[in-house]
């Protein structure tokens, strides 16, 4: 069987205590498939640097990365296995395409890749590595990577990028279920609409074609991971929620290449 990709919205932290439609999304997407893979890559915006490098732990833990939230949150633990083995995979087939990543042993799982994970396999019996998210590349930038990683479908192993499908923290209002503001489901729609079309060069343009693009990203780092998951999955794909959490954080999940 040939993996999929996922591209994931994990919103605020607060996803692992507060499912809302997304939570369940996920579980039911992870179940229908049958089967576990080998293992899972993820990229989260949360760990960025110049260049890449991946999470070479043999036991991931979960890292707490945020401060300010309920005391129950700071309890979840996320102890999945590590794969130093798929990790040196990673690194030898993005060294066949000219691109260098380094290893790191210490870095645990940030939210942006333990969150969701609570979802898809509850049981972290998964092997999973992160992949840092390069802050040098643009959307055709990360298209051109996540192709680069496309082999690894063949071999067991899930690609998943974790990020939001809009992310501008000073327009987050109380409480979860608050109003949409009006760029919000805009962007949506669009995004909706250039994936269902296929329109690869439309999607590598959102900057000067999507509505409200600046407001839907001061920074892109939380959408970047999106382009990862499309060029390692292709481009037919399909949406598993389109949630909209705290008025301004799109929780869209798509699936690619299923």
């Amino acid at each position: 069987m040939r993996w999929p990709t996922l591209f994931v919205s994990h919103g605020s932290p607060m996803l692992a205590v507060e499912p809302g439609l997304t939570g369940p999304a996920l579980a039911d997407w992870s179940a229908a498939q049958g089967r576990k893979p080998k293992g899972v890559l993820v990229v989260s915006p949360h760990w960025m640097g110049e260049g890449l490098a991946l999470s070479t732990r043999d036991r991931q833990v979960a890292w707490h990365d945020f401060g300010g939230f309920p005391p129950e949150l700071y309890t979840l633990q996320y102890g999945a296995p590590g794969s130093p083995a798929l990790a040196s995979r990673v690194q030898a087939l993005l060294a066949g395409s000219d691109i260098a990543a380094e290893q790191d042993p210490r870095r645990p799982l940030d939210h942006g890749a333990w969150v969701p994970l609570r979802y898809l396999y509850p049981e972290a019996d998964v092997p999973v590595v992160q992949l840092s998210l390069d802050m040098g590349r643009d959307a055709a930038g990360q298209l051109a990577l996540g192709r680069a990683l496309a082999p690894l479908r063949d071999e067991d192993i899930l690609i998943i990028g974790s990020g939001s499908l809009t992310h501008n923290l000073r327009h987050v209002r109380m409480p979860q279920n608050a109003p949409a503001l009006p760029y919000v489901p805009a962007f949506q729609d669009w995004y909706a609409d250039k994936l269902a079309a296929r329109d690869v060069p439309a999607l590598l343009d959102w900057q000067a074609q999507a509505p409200g693009a600046s407001q839907a990203h001061p920074h892109d780092d939380h959408l970047m991971p999106l382009y990862v998951a499309l060029g390692a999955g292709g481009p037919a794909a399909t949406r598993l929620t389109d949630e909209i959490s705290y008025g301004a954080l799109a929780m869209d999940a798509y699936v690619f290449g299923e």
